[in-house]
């Protein structure tokens, strides 16, 4: 269904049945509308390659040909190195599916809200592939706002959202959460645990959180019925995907669900059914813990400590509305890094209050030194604030 217009499968279908006028061997779905489904959908009719756009985004260059059973293509930040392509196999696709429908509990009685971006991974495998692989039926809305998810919810007597903790916020503070949601997940950025559990005491609504990667879909989901008591609790494995620890500290994932490949250069990480990622991590009575990226770690003074740690506890004071927090070198390079917290916080809140606030959770090694208060810290569209792009902009400022 989508704003103005309900689609039935069999509408679906004839649509699909038209003549695309596209030869491209590779189709760019983008948008957020019927178009983007209708457009994948006529892709997978004619035999093409899919490789879904956000808003904006250029397509990228094709130079070589795609091995012949590669049928879908990802785009990845890639924060680990240059953006780059993750390719698919229809049976991947097919798994992670079934994977994330099994494991969240997905009913066509439920229909999903669209409220995110369908070109991304969490999107595309929560709400796209759902729809026409499982027949999940799926409202489209025309934004994110408040109001959207409001109208999207008098469509049906009980809705599932999908959501990003950016935007469960948002919606938490317009008090816009309908009681009719009966399925609530949030992914793309670790989801706070004081949200989760605001949400749960305003309205007895129990926020799971999800993570996943593009390279390999769904790989751990939080099915508790009440909050969790440890914001790194990530949940348990999906159904059908195994997580171990590599001997770097950094999760591994296997599944059926794992991209073939980086295309068109392989990397070692993306190989043979497996994914190694760069999230450090452990796994505590078959639950998988996060413990921050390795390449994000702060090193003071020799003592490494995650920048998700002390985001978590500043994320849990009410004047908070957002955080960011990285290293940046010191003057003192043997010493090791400096912490710095960018903040967007209430106007009422005293920087010097949030300071002892921090001071009384954490070690005082642990407490940022440097801290930069704005009105407001910019999310992408997938729900992430940029911990690079911030370092940036603050090291940039001090030099200036």
């Amino acid at each position: 269904m989508s704003v103005g217009r309900r689609w039935r499968f069999c509408d679906l279908a004839a649509e699909a049945e038209r003549d695309e006028q596209n030869e491209s061997s590779v189709i760019f779905p983008a948008g957020g509308q019927a178009d983007f489904i209708l457009t994948i959908l006529r892709a997978w009719r004619a035999g093409r390659v899919v490789c879904p756009l956000e808003p904006g985004q250029v397509p990228p260059a094709f130079a070589w040909d795609l091995p012949e059973d590669v049928v879908h293509l990802k785009t990845t930040s890639a924060t680990t190195g240059a953006p780059r392509l993750v390719a698919f196999t229809a049976s991947q696709l097919l798994a992670d599916a079934q994977n994330i429908l099994e494991t969240m509990g997905l009913r066509p009685d439920w229909p999903n809200v669209g409220l995110i971006s369908l070109a991304h991974s969490y999107g595309f495998s929560n709400l796209v592939l759902p729809l026409l692989l499982h027949g999940i039926p799926l409202i489209l809305s025309d934004s994110a706002l408040p109001e959207s998810l409001r109208r999207a919810a008098t469509s049906f007597p009980d809705i599932t959202v999908a959501g990003v903790p950016a935007l469960w916020q948002a919606w938490h503070g317009a008090l816009a959460i309908p009681a009719n949601v009966r399925l609530a997940i949030s992914a793309g950025t670790p989801l706070s645990s004081a949200l989760e559990q605001s949400v749960f005491a305003h309205q007895g609504l129990k926020i799971h959180n999800f993570y996943g990667s593009s390279e390999c879909g769904g790989i751990a989901y939080d099915a508790t019925t009440v909050p969790r008591p440890d914001p790194a609790c990530a949940g348990a494995p999906l159904r059908h995907v195994e997580v171990r620890v590599g001997e770097n500290g950094c999760l591994a994932v296997r599944s059926e669900a794992v991209a073939k490949g980086y295309w068109p250069q392989p990397g070692p990480g993306l190989s043979e059914g497996v994914f190694r990622t760069s999230d450090l991590g452990e796994i505590k009575s078959g639950l998988v813990y996060l413990n921050g990226r390795a390449s994000d770690q702060i090193n003071v003074a020799g003592r490494k400590v995650s920048p998700e740690s002390i985001e978590d506890v500043l994320r849990s004071h009410a004047g908070v509305r957002e955080c960011v927090v990285f290293g940046v070198p010191g003057v003192d390079q043997q010493r090791g890094e400096l912490i710095v917290a960018c903040i967007s916080a209430d106007p009422a809140l005293k920087p010097e209050n949030l300071k002892q606030y921090v001071l009384a959770q954490l070690p005082a090694w642990q407490v940022p030194r440097d801290w930069w208060f704005l009105e407001d810290l910019a999310a992408s569209a997938r729900g992430k604030v940029s911990r690079a792009e911030w370092r940036k902009r603050f090291l940039e400022r001090n030099r200036s």
